[in-house]
């Protein structure tokens, strides 16, 4: 069994709340959100608020903090092979009250339908709201072309 070994980032000022499913290996090593250099996640936020793409931990943060946006993980712990999202059982999910409590989030996306599958079949009701789903960032979802990620993305920055 996996736990998941960092906590959310958000603040007070977060106005979206983008959840993933489960951190990768790469991001569990790095103690951060979408830290495999292959993950379009922070070429596709950067490009959506018009900005450099990060390339510190602390830069990530501060992009994200800027434009009110929170990162969470639907699964708190679960069994999972590598960074497998298709190999995820048993799963224990966070919650995200405290998040929504403490913070001034309009609308949840989830990143993935991995994310969303979990979050609908755990989260929803929980919290009686619903999220929007945008495409994985993940190189796995090779169909999306980073031009295309982009667009779909432009979601988060309407709010």
């Amino acid at each position: 069994m996996k736990k998941h070994p960092f906590p959310p980032l958000y603040n007070k000022d977060s106005k979206i709340l983008i959840l993933g499913s489960f951190p990768s290996v790469k991001s569990r090593e790095q103690m951060f959100f979408y830290g495999h250099p292959q993950n379009r996640f922070w070429k596709v936020v950067s490009s959506v608020f018009e900005r450099d793409e990060p390339g510190t931990i602390e830069e990530k943060k501060q992009l994200l903090y800027e434009n009110g946006v929170a990162l969470w993980d639907v699964i708190a712990s679960c069994e999972i092979v590598g960074s497998s999202d298709s190999s995820i059982k048993n799963v224990k999910v966070n919650d995200i009250s405290k998040i929504l409590k403490e913070s001034d989030i309009r609308q949840i996306f989830v990143n993935g339908k991995t994310a969303e599958k979990y979050f609908k079949k755990y989260t929803q009701a929980q919290i009686n709201r619903e999220a929007v789903c945008l495409p994985s960032t993940s190189t796995a979802n090779a169909v999306w072309s980073l031009e295309k990620l982009v667009e779909a993305w432009k979601a988060i920055k309407s709010i």
